[in-house]
């Protein structure tokens, strides 16, 4: 093989790599973004918020596709891996808990950096993150592991039956 054929090769992998990614990134957001937006809702609704603000369901959004790429980032890091013996749900409990580390410590740095945009001490905008209430990031971190769960879940369903088996499984086979 030529070096050109090799680098055509390289481009077409690359761009096919690039273009999943991209394909998981949008089904990931829009997965969060549903969540977020029912949470956002329901919030509004709790606070007898009216007329609800569409500009809550714009913040959710932004958060979900944020949320969507730390979650990437954390597979990327430390792949899912599935242990067949002990089953789909044992091997991917560790991993959902090591998700849920580094997505939180993602969301702290992402308020550090939020708040240095708006001129205010990274460290402090760390601290101010869920309101600087511990058990305010608690009860964020279990409604987003439980948001997580059922997602990885699907990844480990789909890794050890197969794409097309999965989605006959979900939506019934196109016979």
């Amino acid at each position: 093989m030529t070096n050109s054929a090799k680098n055509l090769t390289n481009k077409t992998g690359l761009k096919i790599k690039f273009e999943d990614e991209m394909k998981k990134a949008f089904a990931l957001s829009i997965y969060f973004g549903t969540w977020f937006c029912a949470i956002a809702f329901m919030a509004a609704t709790a606070l007898e918020e009216r007329p609800i603000p569409l500009s809550l369901f714009g913040f959710a959004l932004i958060k979900a596709a944020l949320s969507a790429k730390f979650m990437l980032i954390a597979q990327a890091v430390y792949p899912v891996k599935i242990d067949k013996q002990n089953g789909i749900v044992k091997s991917l409990m560790l991993e959902s808990l090591i998700y849920l580390v580094v997505v939180v410590a993602l969301n702290y740095l992402e308020a550090g950096v939020h708040g240095l945009i708006n001129g205010k001490d990274f460290i402090a905008s760390m601290a101010a993150f869920g309101s600087g209430d511990p058990l305010r990031v608690l009860a964020m971190s279990i409604v987003y592991w439980l948001i997580v769960w059922p997602y990885l879940i699907f990844v480990g369903f789909n890794m050890v039956v197969g794409n097309t088996e999965t989605l006959a499984v979900l939506f019934g086979s196109k016979k």
